[in-house]
């Protein structure tokens, strides 16, 4: 399975120093694809979204790569479970990405015991009903 890794390195000042943080950038590759709740229980919505995972340290890149089927499993287990009206709406989506950042980052505490998962960002979000 190919993934597509982009490893960054940020400056940030805080009180007149410079401080290095090292983080990368995961992608979960392919996009996720599944069905969501429709507004009848007779009909189902599919989504697509690129998901690009902040990993806090470059150390920890290949821990999430080796937990990729779990990441992706949760994640689209989040999706699946939504319903029509905040797959659709901006403040569901933000919600849904805070609650597939809160469980990915509880999952990757009881498997490593750290936090790996920093942010997780949306870069291509389409729906359909």
């Amino acid at each position: 399975m190919l993934f597509a890794v982009l490893v960054g390195l940020g400056l940030s000042t805080k009180a007149g120093a410079q401080t290095n943080t090292d983080f990368a950038y995961l992608a979960l590759e392919p996009d996720i694809v599944t069905n969501y709740v429709g507004d009848t229980s007779r009909k189902l919505g599919y989504v697509r979204v690129t998901i690009e995972l902040m990993i806090n340290s470059v150390d920890n890149l290949e821990v999430a790569e080796h937990h990729m089927p779990l990441l992706r499993s949760t994640t689209i287990e989040i999706f699946g479970s939504q319903p029509e009206e905040k797959v659709k709406s901006l403040t569901g989506r933000e919600d849904i990405r805070r609650a597939i950042l809160k469980a990915l980052q509880a999952h990757m505490k009881q498997e490593t015991g750290g936090e790996v998962i920093k942010e997780v960002i949306f870069t291509k979000y389409l729906y359909q009903s």
